[in-house]
């Protein structure tokens, strides 16, 4: 009796192969940034993804997730969550969030795939209502001379009027009786410059 052997071969393919045992998320950029509440947030969050032995991932998936409530925002695509791939570098970043209006401390939830492996970690960033260095306000509102217009135009005409009645107290001129006919000098409009020199 004559025996048929057969002979399986199994093999994985390639990208199972390569796939990292580990991952490892190291926030290289965002950790405890402090943005002005209304703005865009303009430096972002990077992380770098390596595997068991500290070798960058090259197109593992990373998704970024902003809190639901409270303080948060918004990914350029209008949605709470952005996913990205990383590069040959293992990085990967997200940038241009528009937060809202809610001062606070906020946790940003990172995880990272590829293959089998998973890893996960969280950046913290908060909201504040004051002004914050190079994180600039959301200007789509009315400035603050226009707010205040009424204000600046009252402080323009009250140094209009005292420097009108130092000039002429200054050359020694009695002041004119009520409904006199002097000739006020004429003062120019005044000017005022809001913001740094």
């Amino acid at each position: 009796m004559d025996r048929i052997f057969v002979f399986l071969s199994l093999t994985l393919p390639l990208a199972a192969q390569d796939d990292p045992a580990l991952l490892r998320i190291r926030i290289v950029e965002g950790q405890g940034a402090v943005y002005a509440i209304g703005s865009r947030a303009t430096r972002g969050i990077t992380v770098e993804v390596t595997d068991e032995t500290g070798k960058p991932v090259d197109k593992a998936a990373v998704a970024f997730k902003l809190p639901d409530d409270g303080p948060t925002g918004a990914f350029s695509s209008g949605m709470r969550t952005e996913a990205v791939t990383t590069g040959a570098d293992g990085r990967a970043s997200v940038w241009g969030m528009q937060w809202n209006r809610v001062t606070g401390s906020m946790e940003v939830r990172i995880t990272a795939a590829k293959g089998q492996a998973r890893a996960g970690t969280i950046c913290g960033l908060s909201l504040t209502n004051a002004l914050v260095p190079n994180e600039p306000r959301d200007t789509s509102g009315p400035s603050v001379f226009t707010r205040h217009r009424k204000i600046w135009i009252g402080v323009a005409i009250a140094a209009g009027a005292f420097a009108g009645a130092a000039a002429a107290t200054s050359r020694g001129t009695p002041a004119p009786a009520a409904g006199a006919g002097v000739n006020a000098p004429l003062i120019g409009t005044p000017t005022i410059i809001i913001g740094k020199p």
